[in-house]
C-alpha cells in the first residue's frame, strides 16, 4: 500500500457547525501523513475514506444541585465511515464512530477546542481501525 485518499465528508448531521466539515477531513488527512507512510493522493489510491457526518448533539451528561439542572453537558460527534482497501478487499469496511467529550459552563467558549479533542479521538479510532494490521 502507497497511496491514501480522503474524500470530503459532508455534514449531514441535523445540527450543522460550520467548518466542521472540513476540520474533520483535514484531521483524518493529517493523522495518516503522520502516522504512516501513504502517500496523500486526489485521484484513485490504495486506501480510500468516505463518508459524512452523521450526528452532533449537545445534551446533559450530569444532572443535580438544588434544582436539578445539567452540572456537565456532552458534546458528542458521529462519523459514518466507508473504507476500502484496493490491495486486500477484506479489509475494507462500513462503520459509524462516535465520541464525545463533556464540558461545563457554556459551549460557545469551548466549542472549537472540544471539536479538535474529538477529532483526534474519531480520527485515531478510524486510522486503528483501518490499519491495525499493519
Amino acid at each position: 500500500m502507497k497511496t491514501f485518499n480522503v474524500q470530503f465528508f459532508e455534514n449531514s448531521a441535523p445540527i450543522v457547525v460550520p467548518n466542521l466539515s472540513q476540520q474533520f477531513t483535514e484531521s483524518l488527512r493529517e493523522r495518516i501523513r503522520n502516522q504512516s507512510r501513504l502517500s496523500q493522493t486526489d485521484g484513485d489510491a490504495d486506501a480510500i475514506f468516505e463518508g459524512r457526518i452523521t450526528g452532533y448533539s449537545i445534551a446533559p451528561a450530569a444532572v443535580g444541585g438544588a434544582n436539578d439542572r445539567a452540572q456537565a453537558n456532552r458534546l458528542s460527534i458521529t462519523v459514518s465511515v466507508k473504507y476500502v482497501d484496493a490491495i486486500e478487499p477484506d479489509n475494507s469496511f462500513e462503520q459509524t464512530f462516535t465520541r464525545y467529550q463533556d464540558f461545563t459552563g457554556v459551549v460557545q467558549t469551548v466549542e472549537q477546542q472540544l471539536i479538535q479533542d474529538i477529532n483526534r479521538m474519531l480520527t485515531e479510532d478510524i486510522f486503528n481501525r483501518a490499519f491495525a494490521n499493519w
